[in-house]
């Protein structure tokens, strides 16, 4: 009997990790201008917004790699690189450039790359404006991978 509880709440569970990934992707769509605004009827392009979606999608399959079944990491891993695709054509758009973040506070706005991408560049830490742009970091780390891993690594028990 506890066995088949396990399996109703773990497909239970199952279901809303699924459910929390397409409704991260719709709001992606969203801002990307995929699906119509509900209040206007129209498609409206915030690309910050969107990247902020996918980036957030992009955390979560590194932070639950290796813990998910294979239907929650297929749609997780589809979802995010149709996301990835739609971002990097949306943003080469005539007209669509983002616009340019405030000095100050923010620091200093991103340098936007022309090479081909296949997903938006990782955030980089906060620093102070100099004055001029800097190129944002490649995604890919120089790190072992065990040594990457090991950041990711949540512990819940002594």
């Amino acid at each position: 009997m506890a066995e088949v509880q396990k399996t109703t709440q773990s497909g239970e569970l199952s279901q809303r990790f699924i459910e929390f990934v397409v409704m991260h992707a719709q709001n992606a769509a969203l801002f990307l201008g995929q699906i119509p605004n509900p209040k206007t009827g129209e498609p409206e392009v915030n690309l910050d917004l969107a990247r902020m979606f996918i980036d957030q999608l992009a955390m979560i399959q590194e932070k639950t790699r290796g813990n998910l079944t294979n239907e929650e990491a297929t749609v997780l891993r589809n979802a995010l690189s149709n996301l990835q695709m739609a971002y990097v054509e949306v943003s080469r758009e005539p007209g669509m450039a983002r616009p340019e973040p405030a000095r100050g506070s923010e620091g200093a706005p991103e340098a936007e790359s022309t090479a081909p991408e296949a997903a938006p560049p990782a955030k980089s830490t906060e620093q102070p404006s100099t004055g001029t742009p800097e190129p944002s970091a490649p995604i890919t780390s120089t790190e072992p991978e065990t040594e990457s891993r090991k950041k990711f690594t949540k512990s819940y028990g002594p």
